[in-house]
């Protein structure tokens, strides 16, 4: 119940942000601007009205989580509000986690209106309702979900900015992690090659969660690799807060 009040609170906090309006708003646009694109564009405008829709929705919806979820935790800390609520019978990870769910449920309501914009969209060009593209989008918001718990990480520990900065880079790198694999194919020397193979199997590989093109283009997926990509996030996520419990059971506040 605890962990309720605050998610709840958090909420109502989120969704009084302009940020988040502003954000919301640019991804409307953006999707919304996909059907232009396609006019203009020489070659299949369906798919291009897809992908470009798709990626709009995990670009803004990663940038919500992390100019949003980066303040939660150092807003409490800068306004010495932290004081009042560690003073009651509320334990840390209680705190967090209610944080952290405020923040998801925010991003679900806001994930849901950018996808109807994108069905929408996507209708007026072919006259189809394409149930099928929000698969696409589910794991979009698993990858979301995971996103939030790393910026809810380092807001723990450091200033807004910095915390946005290591979270986007979270978010590149983890995209870009199977290069890895091709290093560790190449390099000769064994101690950077176990290095490597480490740092390859600690990083984030959010490829994972990335059906955008499948979808899209109507290729099969075996339904292993979706309750793998699945469990691999949650399995992640849940280890990142882990870590930021610790992390902030550890901070003296006095």
């Amino acid at each position: 119940m605890k962990i309720k009040a605050i998610a709840l609170n958090t909420f109502k906090e989120a969704i009084r942000d302009r940020i988040l309006y502003l954000l919301f708003f640019f991804a409307a646009v953006s999707v919304i601007f996909s059907r232009v694109l396609a006019v203009l564009t020489v070659g299949d405008r369906v798919k291009i009205v897809k992908d470009v829709g798709l990626a709009s929705i995990s670009l803004f919806g990663v940038l919500m989580a992390v100019m949003i979820g980066t303040g939660l935790v150092y807003k409490e800390i800068d306004k010495k509000t932290i004081y009042t609520l560690i003073s009651k019978p509320i334990r840390r990870f209680e705190f967090l986690l209610g944080k952290f769910f405020g923040l998801v449920l925010t991003l679900l309501i806001m994930t849901s209106l950018m996808s109807l914009i994108f069905l929408l969209t996507v209708f007026f060009h072919t006259f189809k309702i394409e149930a099928g593209l929000l698969l696409a989008v589910l794991f979009i918001f698993i990858e979301l979900i995971l996103i939030t718990a790393v910026a809810i990480l380092f807001s723990c520990f450091s200033t807004p900015i910095l915390s946005s900065l290591f979270s986007l880079s979270f978010f590149l790198i983890g995209h870009f992690s199977w290069s890895l694999e091709t290093l560790i194919q190449k390099t000769k020397s064994a101690p950077l090659k176990l290095f490597i193979q480490a740092l390859y199997a600690l990083l984030p590989d959010l490829e994972n969660f990335n059906f955008k093109t499948e979808v899209v283009y109507g290729l099969t997926v075996l339904p292993k690799y979706y309750l793998f990509s699945a469990l691999y996030g949650l399995a992640y996520t849940a280890f990142i807060l882990t870590l930021a419990v610790l992390i902030f059971k550890r901070r003296d506040f006095v």
